[in-house]
C-alpha cells in the first residue's frame, strides 16, 4: 500500500513540474489519477519513444499513475470532474490560477463541493504580486532567480541555464511538501485548504541561501554571492587521462591530501591555515590544485585519494552512470515490462524504509488508459460512461490487454 495507501490525488499538472511531485506521491501509494486533455500531456511527444505518446521523458516522470481524458470545456467534462473532486484528498494543478477559474474550478468552487479537499496550485509567481498573470518555464524562472548570472560570475563571462529542468524538479519537490503538509492538517481536523507554490520565490529562495551572503544584512556587508561555489576553478579536475572530482574541504582533509601527495610543506603556507583563509584564497588555491592532478591518472588519484579518506567520485557520463558499480549493488536502475513499450529502464525511489517501502505502482499510462474505470469508480454506470464517450466530454480508448 506504501505510506500513502488510501489517498486520492486528482492530476491536472502538465510538462515536468507537477508530473514530478504527482509521480512522488504515487511512488508512495497515493491514488494518482492523471486528467489529460484530448491531445495529452505535452510531454508525451518529447524525446525518443518506441510508439507515439509515450516518449522516455513521460515515462520518467508519470509512472504508478492512471490516466482519464476530460474535456474540461465541455459542460459534462467539467461535471465528471467535479465527481472525481467530491471522493479526492488533494487536487494539484499548474496553469495559472484565472485559468482555473475561466473553467470553474477555482477553490472556492471546488471547497462548496468538498471541504476536505487539498487544493494545490504549482505555478510561476504569487498571486499578490505584479507577475501574478505572467507565464512561467524553467528558463525563465531559473534565470529570474539569478541562476545564468552566477553560472556567468563563476565561468567565462557567459550567462547559461544548468542543463536539466532545475526548477521544475527543485519546485516540484516543494510542492510534494506542501501536499504533504496540507493532508497532515486535513488528517488532523478534517478541513482542506488552498496552497499556492509560486515557482519564482520557491527558487529564490533556493538559490539565496547559498548566495545572499553579505546582503543579509542592513548595511550589506558585501555583494552577495558564494565565494568557493563561484571559483571558476571550481569543476572536476583534469588528470592525465581524463577527470575526477574532488572535493578537499576540511582541515583534516587538506592535511591528508598533501600529506598522500608528499608535499606537506603547503600547510605551512597560511592561505591554508583556517577555513576562512582558505575560502579568502579560494580561487589560487584550487588552480594550484587543479596542476597538481594533471600530474596522475584518474585510476592513480582515485586510488590514493581512497586510501587517503578524501572524498572522492567519478566523472560520469550519461552512460557510463548506468554501470555505476554502486546504483547496481543498491537495485537502482532495473528493467521492467511496459505493456505497450516492452521492456524500458526505470529508477527505484531512492529512500528506503523499514516498514512501508514507497514503490513504482505500475508503468506509466497511455493516454485515457483507465477512462472507464476511474468513471466507473466515481458512480457512473457503463451506459453513463458510453454517453460521456460518445458527447467527447470524455475521450474512451480500449483498455489494453
Amino acid at each position: 500500500m506504501g505510506p500513502l495507501g488510501g489517498i486520492t490525488i486528482l492530476d491536472l499538472t502538465t510538462v515536468l513540474m507537477g508530473p514530478y511531485a504527482t509521480q512522488i506521491l504515487a511512488d508512495m501509494g497515493a491514488n494518482v489519477i492523471k486528467v489529460e486533455s484530448p491531445d495529452g500531456d505535452i510531454v508525451r511527444q518529447l524525446g525518443p519513444g518506441r510508439t507515439r505518446g509515450m516518449g522516455g521523458m513521460f515515462l520518467n516522470a508519470n509512472r504508478g499513475k492512471r490516466s482519464i481524458v476530460i474535456d474540461l470545456k465541455h459542460p459534462d467534462g467539467r461535471d465528471a470532474l467535479l465527481r472525481l473532486v467530491e471522493k479526492a484528498d488533494a487536487l494539484v494543478y499548474n496553469v495559472r490560477p484565472q485559468a482555473m477559474a475561466r473553467l470553474g474550478l477555482d477553490y472556492e468552487t471546488l471547497a462548496a463541493i468538498n471541504a476536505r479537499l487539498v487544493y494545490v496550485g504549482v505555478f510561476g509567481y504569487g498571486q499578490s504580486g505584479p507577475y501574478a498573470a505572467k507565464p512561467a518555464y524553467d528558463d525563465l524562472i531559473q534565470g529570474a532567480s539569478t541562476i545564468p548570472t552566477l553560472i556567468a560570475a563563476a565561468g567565462d563571462g557567459t550567462p547559461r541555464y544548468v542543463p536539466i529542468t532545475m526548477a521544475d524538479r527543485v519546485v516540484g519537490l516543494m510542492a510534494v511538501n506542501a501536499i504533504m503538509g496540507g493532508l497532515m492538517h486535513q488528517q488532523r481536523t478534517g478541513t482542506g485548504q488552498r496552497i499556492d507554490v509560486p515557482m519564482f520565490e520557491s527558487m529564490t529562495e533556493f538559490v539565496l541561501i547559498d548566495h545572499l551572503g553579505g546582503l543579509t544584512y542592513e548595511p550589506p556587508l558585501d555583494h552577495g554571492g558564494y565565494a568557493r561555489l563561484l571559483s571558476p576553478y571550481r569543476r572536476p579536475y583534469k588528470t592525465s587521462d581524463g577527470y575526477i572530482c574532488v572535493l578537499i574541504y576540511n582541515d583534516k582533509q587538506w592535511r591528508s591530501f598533501f600529506e598522500a601527495i608528499g608535499q606537506p610543506e603547503f600547510l605551512q603556507q597560511p592561505r591554508f591555515a583556517s577555513h576562512a583563509a582558505r575560502h579568502k584564497h579560494i580561487n589560487e588555491i584550487y588552480e594550484e590544485v587543479g596542476r597538481i592532478f594533471l600530474g596522475r591518472t584518474t585510476a592513480e588519484w582515485r586510488e590514493l585519494l581512497e586510501c587517503a579518506d578524501i572524498p572522492v567520485m567519478p566523472m560520469h557520463t550519461l552512460e557510463t552512470i548506468l554501470d555505476d558499480p554502486h546504483l547496481n549493488a543498491v537495485g537502482f536502475f532495473k528493467n521492467v515490462e511496459h505493456p505497450v513499450e516492452g521492456s524500458i529502464r526505470q529508477m527505484r525511489v531512492p529512500s528506503t524504509w523499514s516498514v512501508t517501502q514507497p514503490e513504482a505502482g505500475g508503468p506509466a499510462p497511455t493516454l485515457g488508459q483507465h477512462g472507464r474505470d476511474i468513471l466507473n469508480e466515481a458512480g457512473y454506470s457503463a451506459e453513463e460512461i458510453e454517453r460521456l464517450g460518445e458527447k467527447k466530454a470524455v475521450h474512451l480508448t480500449n483498455p489494453l490487454a
